[in-house]
């Protein structure tokens, strides 16, 4: 199968992706929906669905009362696809170029993004990442105010509630998150250059991972309900992340950390089972309940 796929154009193997999407999450497809997604002539949308016919002719039937091609009850997917670029296609579209009013193929709310950085301020910080420039920031820190920094991005992080960019701080010689919507007159600093300490191979917790032992907070009434809920084996959800992100993760999902699981069960309905193990990330300092006297310096972001 793999091979058959190999032998087609990248462009193919998109619509072909699309063409499943369609039978699978919505149950239907037809030569209009490749059409009007890709900007197709209605010849190619025939082959289209020629060729997914030939890789996987147990995949789909045709509906010949309603024109369309559906699913069969043999239905075994292609195309790998993973449930959060799933649900994001649902409800945000499937892709640059979405032809659909109103964003979405199914009714779906989404939560809002309260803060959200400018996009002149962004497209500066995407640049240097990717032109690997040292930057030259106004940042309003809740601690010190606004300041001038120079820093030297390598990667951007989304905690969930808001966009930070990893960074190198020449002021502190540290490794920190900026918040993008704290980040104002941002300017490369053009001619300069970033020393081996300051790239991100020299970033120990972003090039660290992390195991996290989750289990249910001991205080819920209906532990199998919470494994359920997180597909937990064993009584236990094991994820692995970057260090430098760990303490974001454990922060979304309310995992108590503390030492004596003492917060509350009905806000915090997991919580961190290997807590020996990971102690002095520094990204664990805004962990719910979470408190290692031997951490020293500064936050991770401020």
């Amino acid at each position: 199968m793999q091979d058959a796929l190999s032998q087609r154009s990248q462009k193919q193997r998109d619509r072909l992706a699309y063409i499943e999407f369609r039978l699978w999450f919505l149950g239907d497809a037809c030569r209009r929906d490749l059409m009007e997604r890709f900007g197709i002539a209605p010849a190619m949308a025939t082959r289209d669905f020629t060729a997914y016919r030939e890789l996987a002719p147990e995949n789909i039937d045709f509906d010949g009362r309603r024109k369309v091609y559906v699913p069969s009850e043999r239905f075994a997917p292609v195309f790998e696809h993973e449930p959060e670029r799933v649900l994001s296609a649902i409800s945000r579209g499937f892709g640059d170029g979405d032809d659909r009013q109103g964003g979405s193929y199914l009714p779906c709310e989404l939560p809002l993004r309260l803060n959200r950085p400018t996009l002149q301020e962004l497209a500066v910080v995407t640049r240097a990442i990717h032109q690997r420039q040292v930057l030259r920031v106004k940042y309003h820190s809740l601690k010190r105010g606004a300041a001038d920094r120079e820093v030297v991005p390598h990667a951007l992080v989304d905690s969930g509630l808001r966009w930070h960019a990893r960074v190198f701080d020449r002021q502190s010689g540290e490794f920190r998150d900026l918040v993008l919507s704290r980040i104002e007159a941002a300017v490369p600093v053009l001619d300069v250059e970033i020393h081996p300490h300051e790239v991100a191979q020299a970033d120990k917790e972003w090039n660290r991972q992390v195991d996290l032992a989750l289990m249910v907070h001991p205080g819920v009434t209906r532990p199998e309900i919470v494994q359920r809920d997180f597909g937990m084996r064993r009584g236990e959800l094991h994820v692995t992340v970057r260090a430098a992100i760990a303490g974001y993760v454990l922060q979304l999902w309310n995992v108590d950390c503390s030492p004596d699981r003492s917060l509350d069960p009905t806000i915090h309905r997991l919580c961190l089972k290997n807590l020996n193990t990971i102690k002095g990330i520094r990204s664990l300092e805004i962990a719910p309940g979470f408190a290692d006297v031997r951490l020293g310096g500064s936050p991770i972001h401020s």
